[in-house]
């Protein structure tokens, strides 16, 4: 009886929030219609609000216990979420090949069977910001907490939201843009990340700088993208342009920001230490591997 009860009041729930965003967005794609979460709303948002209190209560509960490892999971998931994106950079490129898309604005409907297309490949890009949770999930549990910024936490818990409206009003046509960089984009950064994760092969990585210099010059050629969508319009939502244009410009304030404080402070920072002879460096880049070598050199000869 308890189980049917809550079923019923999900399904008022859904149906009460589908009922005003259709008033408030106008009519739904019928192509998504009884995809995978995208029914209803409540899914994504209920994932979400698990993800910020996990945010929330993950280090607390990890405060007095010992980091895991994580390593060798870590390979495989870097390596899976590579392998995702390259494939869904892959068929963007050519659906948008094949369907003729504008690149100054593209509508919903007129690319044929390429739309279909695009559409199938956006639903598993919503679906992927679902699986990235598992980032702010590993830091959490290798206490990595430094990694939890504000840009982190808002990116991850936005853009699985977004997509979800995305993917039921405009899974197609100029859409397609952001979510192609975003892809390539991704294909270093998990490609990055899957092999920082074996400590051989550290030393010889050094291009972490210029993912966020390329994701910073992304979110710049969106912005330039979805604007010709508004100075050259056509049947594409002005209303989703505009809030494209708006998101970008928030992502692009946070990730200078924490270029800023990531990658030009520490510089000046290694720069001091070099002067005064208390750090050695590689490239630019702090070389911790050498002093631990040295301290392991230093505690063998104590031995002998």
């Amino acid at each position: 009886m308890l189980t049917k009860s809550v079923g019923c009041r999900m399904e008022l729930l859904d149906k009460t929030i589908n009922s005003y965003l259709d008033v408030w967005l106008g009519p739904r794609d019928p192509r998504v219609k009884g995809w995978l979460l995208l029914e209803n709303y409540t899914p994504t948002f209920i994932f979400s609000v698990l993800y910020l209190l996990i945010v929330w209560l993950g280090p607390k509960y990890m405060r007095n216990k010992q980091p895991f490892s994580c390593r060798g999971i870590l390979v495989v998931y870097n390596l899976g979420l590579t392998l995702l994106s390259l494939y869904m950079f892959y068929e963007l490129v050519t659906g948008v090949w094949e369907g003729g898309y504008n690149f100054f604005c593209q509508d919903t409907h007129s690319g044929g069977e390429a739309d279909m297309k695009i559409i199938r490949v956006l639903w598993w890009y919503y679906f992927s910001k679902l699986i990235e949770f598992m980032d702010t999930f590993f830091f959490i549990l290798r206490k990595n907490n430094h990694q939890i910024t504000v840009l982190h936490v808002y990116h991850h818990a936005t853009m699985l939201n977004i997509w979800w409206f995305v993917m039921n009003w405009v899974p197609c046509g100029h859409s397609y843009f952001g979510a192609t960089l975003n892809s390539f984009i991704h294909v270093l950064m998990y490609s990055y990340y899957g092999l920082s994760a074996v400590p051989a092969m550290r030393p010889y990585l050094w291009w972490k700088k210029y993912i966020t210099q390329g994701q910073l010059t992304q979110f710049v050629l969106t912005i330039f993208q979805t604007s010709c969508g508004v100075v050259w319009p056509c049947a594409f939502p002005q209303g989703w342009l505009y809030f494209q244009i708006s998101y970008m410009i928030s992502l692009i304030i946070l990730f200078t920001n924490f270029y800023i404080q990531t990658y030009n402070k520490k510089a000046s920072s290694r720069r001091k230490e070099y002067q005064n002879g208390s750090t050695a460096t590689v490239n630019g880049y702090t070389n911790s591997f050498s002093s631990l070598e040295n301290n392991v050199k230093q505690r063998k000869q104590r031995k002998d």
